[in-house]
């Protein structure tokens, strides 16, 4: 029973593997906002993702990268890695998309916790990339040592994909 759950795995991952459409890879820089606006003075990070079509104008995909929170005043540096599902709808006769991302931030500092990550974003797309309009949220809880507090990073941010077929 194993062997057959195994090899059924193995051709349902081929089947995807093989009807793929394409990454995305590119990067974003931004200003923070929320309670990230008090800790940090902008943001800079790199995006790759996976999508497939579904549908006319309908993507769905995966989503990865890092975004790093450079820290202000006495505030030190911080950084997410999300991992999440990402749609775009891309408008039919325009140029413009609409997208979300919503899945985890993990967080690479100690003392922050990762959270629930999203990130609706508006663009217009070119034959070799899209540039995007973001607003990324991670709703996570920090620890101060003696007092633990919800904490919301969050940041505006502008980005560009390039798409590699």
């Amino acid at each position: 029973m194993k062997k057959l759950f195994l090899l059924g795995a193995f051709a349902l991952l081929g089947s995807a593997a093989h009807a793929q459409e394409g990454f995305k890879l590119g990067g974003h820089i931004g200003i923070p906002v929320g309670d990230a606006g008090d800790a940090s003075s902008f943001t800079l990070g790199v995006d790759a993702a996976y999508m497939w079509n579904i549908t006319k104008g309908l993507d769905l995909g995966v989503t990865t990268g890092y975004s790093h929170f450079f820290g202000k005043d006495h505030f030190d540096d911080f950084g997410f890695i999300p991992v999440a599902v990402s749609g775009k709808y891309k408008f039919s006769g325009a140029p413009i998309f609409v997208g979300l991302d919503l899945g985890y931030g993990i967080s690479v500092k100690d003392g922050v916790d990762g959270g629930f990550y999203a990130q609706p974003k508006f663009g217009y797309q070119m034959s070799k990339g899209e540039l995007y309009l973001g607003y990324q949220t991670i709703s996570n809880r920090r620890d101060y040592g003696w007092y633990k507090a919800n904490w919301n990073v969050g940041a505006i941010n502008i980005g560009y994909n390039f798409f590699l077929k």
